[in-house]
């Protein structure tokens, strides 16, 4: 009996597919298989009508590109307020002269580092939609396509967990390298905060703060098999029979009834989006996402084991990001993803901020995007505030200098 293709059902499906919505998936593979119906051919981005853009929600003016990359990928990018940020080219200044009975010399404010927006599996820019005016607000704000997601390149990835993580993590310095980026905030939701501190730990030097959103991937698959007895058993023997194939294959076996399958599984979306859209534009957002070639996918099946645990757990890694940099952590307090992961970080980094919006699911920043907004531009103002404080003390010290050398002048 030849098998066909399907999704893998996993308890982390939550990251896209929660366990409540499995079974209107399955029955969709069941239909199309049994029905014959007729092959729809993946959609390019480029046919996309502009009525599904979930950015045409946004208000704010942005740029959009694609930042080129090695291998000939590229990374689809949107950048608000960036003509001002101090990474472009500086243009030379001529140093004035302090006046000699100056005490205070001067110091030029310069822009905090911009914030990175990284999305979670199956997700792209678009999500962001009821969050870039607010949190633009602020400052330079960059939000980008991960490889092999989204509007960005689709490549082949490796088999091997590490080699996958290190694919996605080569893209994103390569980005910031084109972008021109010396330093920046890193905010990453689901596989988006997993890759955030995975790329934190590889180049520390460039995140002057990781903010972690519902981050997937960070507990080790427990050796007890206790939590994996209470899934269900139905859950777990679907599990292995479709076990080769890629989360998504579904949507893609579908053909014409995609569409029509994403906005039934994932029905939650329109309300999350309700203040800004108030028909299908999101769902059919995310089936355009998903319809297309599955390569940032595939290596995110390579990157996790049954049933959605993280090969390569980033707890037993995390404690290792340099103790300078600190850490936010975000959850929604009806969030599926299991919170125990920061507070045990926390025992080790006391310093580790962990806050829980109420109210907020899995993907908090729709859920309740006021709120969460509010707890970013916060984290962004303290870190104005502390910079200013470090400000004050460098122009204290200089003056100090300076009165000690007029007085040993005379």
């Amino acid at each position: 009996m030849q098998r066909t293709k399907c999704s893998r059902v996993r308890v982390c499906v939550c990251v896209c597919l929660p366990t409540s919505y499995l079974l209107p998936v399955i029955l969709a593979h069941l239909i199309s298989s049994h029905f014959a119906l007729p092959p729809c051919s993946p959609p390019s981005f480029s046919s996309i009508p502009p009525s599904i853009s979930l950015l045409s929600a946004v208000k704010t003016p942005f740029s959009r590109q694609d930042v080129p990359i090695s291998n000939g990928n590229y990374v689809w990018t949107i950048a608000f307020n960036t003509k001002a940020h101090p990474s472009l080219p500086p243009q030379p200044q001529p140093q004035p002269q302090p006046h000699p009975s100056s005490t205070q010399p001067s110091l030029q404010h310069r822009p905090r580092p911009p914030l990175v927006l990284l999305h979670g599996f199956g997700g792209g820019v678009g999500l962001w939609a009821q969050n870039l005016d607010s949190l633009c607000g602020s400052g330079a704000v960059y939000a980008l396509d991960l490889l092999g997601f989204g509007r960005s390149s689709r490549p082949l990835f490796s088999v091997d967990p590490q080699g996958a993580e290190e694919q996605f993590l080569g893209a994103l310095e390569e980005w910031r390298d084109r972008v021109g980026l010396e330093e920046m905030i890193l905010l990453g939701h689901n596989l988006g905060g997993y890759l955030a501190a995975a790329y934190t730990l590889t180049h520390p030097h460039r995140v002057k703060h990781l903010i972690l959103v519902e981050p997937w991937g960070f507990p080790a698959r427990p050796e007890s098999l206790d939590q994996e007895k209470s899934i269900p058993v139905w859950i777990r023997a679907m599990g292995v029979v479709m076990s080769p194939f890629n989360l998504l294959a579904t949507l893609r076996l579908a053909g014409p009834l995609g569409p029509t399958l994403v906005q039934t599984i994932r029905s939650d979306f329109k309300q999350k989006y309700s203040s800004v859209f108030d028909d299908n534009t999101v769902s059919d957002y995310i089936y355009h996402l998903n319809a297309q070639t599955p390569s940032g996918e595939a290596a995110f099946k390579n990157m996790t084991v049954p049933y959605g645990w993280a090969k390569r757990p980033m707890l037993d890694r995390i404690v290792q990001i340099r103790p300078d940099i600190p850490i936010s952590i975000i959850y929604g307090s009806r969030s599926s993803i299991d919170s125990d992961s920061a507070y045990t970080l926390q025992k080790t980094r006391p310093d580790v901020d962990i806050m829980v919006i109420r109210g907020g699911g899995h993907y908090v920043f729709a859920d309740q995007p006021d709120d969460f907004n509010q707890n970013i531009l916060h984290i962004l103002a303290r870190m104005d505030g502390e910079k200013d404080e470090r400000r004050e003390e460098r122009v204290l010290m200089r003056s100090c200098v300076d009165t000690k050398e007029e007085r040993e002048g005379k």
